[in-house]
């Protein structure tokens, strides 16, 4: 303002006389949005203003906490197949709850539980089905729901929040909703765009399958207590509890219109029920050759709601005349019981998934066969028609999802990378390899590092019951349903020895320290020590009364431990074969066993719910630990021999404080029954593998 006083005017007129006004104009105005922006902040901040006050130059520090500003939260919200900032962890700023959105296959990261580091294996394949607009296709599987892109097969999501295996999935008509069901006891509603958990029902009995009907504003559930639930979809009201069928129901769909609901079940019979009143319309009795009731394991309406379709343990697929309850037509083929069965959308074919490996297509008005499409896998299959109509899935095959070309019955894709339950599961000596087997009859190698999945070992035809390293990391044992031990090169994935010896399954193997002998425990309750260069039996342990469910070798190399179906634990000399102690307390099965490091501590897992410590060099009896644990299927002692961690039938890996038998914590997580669990030899970390199919590693530092 000084400045502006000081000014010539004349000197400025004398060029412009319009410019004097303008400067002085623009000075002013200026000047007025100086004082008047944010007058209230600034007087908050600080005293009227002083020229002649003194200020003096200072750094003041002060002790404050870090963290997010809880009142401005972001409403965005993550589309399901947006990679997510946090690698898929489920951690970011923009994750929900039970959502977790997928980065480009990194799939062994997504939706971890508390303390695991990655994930090996999406869990068996229940069911699938397609979204309204034929682009995804979501699969109910032990571990949650993945959601595919049809046209690559590759995992965008993986929904969870079920705690039991998930064992059917729905889409609303319009594409808004996906409903899941759970042996938890429960239906979810899920936002099908975002993956977001809109409501949670309970529905006090196992879920196997669920159906919207055509408006959206209803979803039934039937489960195994013979009842069906109907759903008011915006409420989460209980409307109806439909009582009749006198076994399981095993499936139900809503007709075109929503004025009926179809039933099957265990009890024969197909129902027929008026959705708003609850009241039965028809009952329509299956019977075989012999007039015997077969079960009804699937039910779908035709398009035009003119004809139901039953899918039947008799080996057949009936047409049902709608109005009035009588058999349309028969069609025959299938070998085996026809589990699911669906209609394409414009009424003229008829899928049928069945146990013969085999699905068929059926032109509805002939009754003839367009297309039979085979695997040579076990399917018990679960299939759907896109809503084009172009695409079938077949969501049943446990490990893989099958999407096949409706017009020429070709194999469109294949969603891999599902695995079937999880028995037994080893680390490599140096801890960068693991390798798991189940009931697949495959033999899995995964790289701990990174979760790549390597060159699979194909074990016959055979479930995959136990495996394990040899101490140089060059051969992996494994134990199968088919009473046979089969020695593996790790580096080439070549068969070496097939030990033949054994008369029952083989429950457990296990290498000497020095990697030359091999023991195996079978079901006909004999121990065999092989050669593992010759392939030749070394020598047969004999005296157990039950099937051999665990074996251990002492680090010296000296003694032998086994837990038996017997109630109890022997040492074994290895040397001269005979029995140091027999080990007596536990009430019922011992499965598992397990020498410390140090060789001086044994510990026993039983499915009488304990775990027992015990002095290898008396036979006492060291601790008991028990409570809020169910049957212990495996035991683990970390690589200090300060740690045991036990597996449970409660889905939970119970850590223990060997010296003080101290319950540590828990890690939680699996679906299902948790079959193994192992130290890695170099670092903190537990691999467990289980029921659910997939096999997790945990970080056990993180729950400490």
């Amino acid at each position: 303002m000084k400045q502006i006083s000081r000014i010539k005017l004349a000197d400025l007129i004398s060029s412009n006389p319009l410019a004097p006004w303008a400067i002085a104009a623009s000075s002013a105005i200026l000047i007025i949005l100086i004082l008047s922006i944010n007058i209230r902040n600034l007087t908050y901040l600080q005293h009227p203003y002083s020229l002649n006050s003194y200020c003096e130059s200072a750094v003041e520090l002060f002790a404050a906490p870090i963290g997010l500003n809880p009142e401005e939260q972001s409403d965005d919200r993550n589309q399901i197949g947006v990679p997510s900032d946090d690698k898929g962890k489920g951690t970011g700023p923009l994750q929900e709850s039970d959502q977790v959105l997928g980065d480009k296959l990194d799939y062994t990261q997504w939706s971890l539980p508390k303390g695991a580091k990655m994930r090996f294996g999406k869990g068996g394949a229940n069911g699938a089905a397609f979204s309204h607009d034929s682009t995804r296709l979501a699969v109910a599987s032990s571990i949650g729901i993945w959601i595919y892109d049809v046209t690559t097969g590759q995992p965008r999501a993986l929904l969870t929040g079920h705690t039991a295996g998930v064992n059917t999935v729905s889409f609303s008509s319009d594409g808004k909703l996906l409903a899941s069901g759970s042996s938890d006891n429960t239906v979810r509603l899920w936002d099908a765009n975002t993956g977001l958990l809109m409501k949670t029902l309970s529905a006090n009995t196992y879920v196997n399958t669920v159906s919207f009907s055509p408006d959206g504003q209803l979803l039934a559930s039937p489960g195994i207590n013979r009842t069906i639930d109907i759903w008011n979809v915006s409420t989460g009201e209980q409307l109806h509890t439909l009582s009749g069928h006198t076994y399981g129901v095993n499936s139900v769909s809503f007709s075109p219109d929503g004025k009926l609901l179809a039933s099957g079940s265990d009890d024969g019979t197909l129902r027929l029920w008026d959705v708003n009143t609850g009241e039965t319309v028809h009952t329509m009795a299956v019977h075989t050759m012999d007039e015997l009731e077969t079960d009804v394991y699937s039910v779908s309406f035709s398009p035009d709601g003119k004809l139901l379709a039953s899918g039947n343990g008799d080996h057949k697929v009936q047409l049902w005349d709608v109005s009035t309850g009588e058999i349309h037509r028969t069609l025959k083929g299938h070998t085996a019981y026809v589990s699911s069965i669906s209609f394409s959308p414009d009424g003229q074919m008829l899928a049928s998934g069945s146990d013969d490996n085999t699905i068929r297509l059926w032109d509805v008005s002939t009754g003839e066969t367009h297309h039979t499409l085979s695997l040579h896998i076990y399917l018990n299959s679960n299939v759907s028609f896109s809503p084009d109509g172009k695409l079938l899935a077949n969501g049943k095959g446990d490990t893989t999802i099958t999407l096949w070309d409706v017009s020429t019955g070709e194999l469109r894709n294949t969603m891999s990378g599902h695995t079937s339950w999880v028995f037994d599961v080893s680390f490599s000596p140096d801890g960068q390899m693991l390798a798991s087997g189940g009931d697949d009859n495959m033999i899995h190698l995964w790289d701990v590092s990174t979760g790549r999945h390597l060159p699979t070992l194909m074990d016959g035809t055979a479930d995959v019951i136990t495996v394990s390293f040899s101490p140089d990391k060059k051969r992996l044992a494994s134990g199968s349903t088919d009473a046979k031990i089969r020695l593996w090169d790790v580096s080439t994935g070549m068969l070496l020895h097939t030990f033949e010896e054994a008369a029952g399954w083989v429950y457990t193997v296990s290498f000497s320290l020095d990697g030359k002998l091999l023991a195996s425990g079978s079901g006909d309750s004999t121990i065999c020590l092989w050669d593992v260069n010759s392939g030749e039996l070394h020598r047969t342990l004999l005296g157990h009364g039950g099937s051999i469910q665990s074996i251990s070798i002492s680090p010296d190399r000296q003694t032998l431990t086994s837990g038996s179906g017997d109630n109890t634990i022997r040492l074994w000399d290895v040397i001269n074969g005979e029995t140091l102690y027999t080990l007596r307390g536990h009430t019922s099965d011992v499965n598992a066993v397990d020498f410390s490091p140090d060789g001086l501590v044994l510990a026993s897992g039983s499915w009488d719910e304990t775990v027992r410590l015990w002095d290898v060099t008396t036979g006492e009896s060291l601790h008991t630990l028990s409570g809020d644990m169910n049957s212990i299927n495996c035991v683990s002692f970390s690589p200090d021999g300060q740690v045991l961690a036990c597996g449970s039938d409660d889905n939970t890996i119970h850590l223990w404080d060997v010296k003080s038998g101290r319950f540590l914590f828990n890690l939680s997580g699996h679906t299902d029954s948790v079959y193994s669990v192992t130290f890695s030899p170099k670092d903190k970390s537990i691999a467990s593998g289980s029921r659910d199919g997939t096999v997790l590693l945990w970080d056990v530092t993180i729950t400490e």
